[in-house]
């Protein structure tokens, strides 16, 4: 981990909890732009916990040089400044500042894992489905997906627009990259088991019934707390319809 912010308490303070928590390795602190894109060359660390609005070097400038400077780094961001909500499509995970630290630390430990894996939180609104868009689209091309990207981004409109519609409640898109297979999970806080919906009147896939329909799988399981994840797994070449169990073993459950 590379830790880069301009309050030294608060790099303490998620250096710290790193080691309550343990299996991280802090490896360098940065209080400036320019340092976080120097210390991120020449250290390549796995994660760099990144607060964007600093001194020297800020926002998207900063996420840009970062991105050049260590180009298989994940970046987690870890911001109180307002404007950088633009930049979740971006990174690997978002957590604002007004969170628990303890948030971070467990978006972290998920981004630790040898899998590409990247979190974003969204609002139960209508529009969360175009930044999770996006942030499917954003990351899929950065990390190779070799599958149809169009049908991604459709599978995770159907599954971010049922949340939004059914749970109404803050919800959490997480995609995961292995072995050229793409899962992309939705976590809600609601209770109940989404269901498939028949063939409209045209004969026309709906909802689940067309994420069924492009995935190789699909399914739902039990998140952390009261959460439930429904999740898709596409992998390249031509969709079947699929059931709803899962053909290997789950994946961790999205960090809150």
């Amino acid at each position: 981990m590379l830790i880069v912010d301009d309050v030294p308490e608060l790099r303490h303070l998620v250096r710290t909890s790193l080691r309550l928590r343990g299996g991280f390795e802090v490896v360098g602190e940065a209080g400036d732009g320019e340092e976080a894109v120097e210390l991120a060359g020449t250290l390549q660390p796995d994660v760099v916990v990144l607060d964007v609005g600093l001194p020297r070097l800020r926002g998207a400038e900063l996420l840009t040089a970062l991105r050049s400077a260590a180009p298989v780094a994940k970046v987690a961001v870890f911001t109180g400044l307002a404007d950088a909500a633009d930049l979740r499509s971006r990174v690997e995970g978002y957590v604002p500042k007004d969170s628990d630290v303890s948030a971070l630390v467990d978006l972290l430990e998920d981004l630790g894992r040898s899998t590409q894996v990247a979190v974003l939180d969204l609002p139960a609104h209508r529009s969360s489905v175009e930044p999770a868009r996006s942030f499917l689209r954003h990351h899929a091309e950065r990390w190779g997906y070799s599958g149809d990207l169009y049908e991604a981004e459709l599978v995770v409109t159907e599954l971010v627009t049922n949340a939004v519609q059914h749970a109404g409640t803050p919800i959490s898109v997480r995609l995961a990259l292995s072995d050229s297979a793409l899962r992309v999970e939705v976590a809600d806080e609601a209770p109940g088991t989404p269901e498939p919906l028949p063939l409209d009147a045209r004969g026309r896939w709906r909802g689940l019934s067309y994420v069924s329909a492009i995935a190789q799988g699909w399914g739902v399981v039990p998140g952390e707390g009261a959460r439930k994840v429904v999740w898709a797994r596409l992998t390249p070449g031509a969709a079947q319809p699929s059931e709803a169990s899962d053909p290997d073993a789950p994946l961790p459950a999205p960090a809150h």
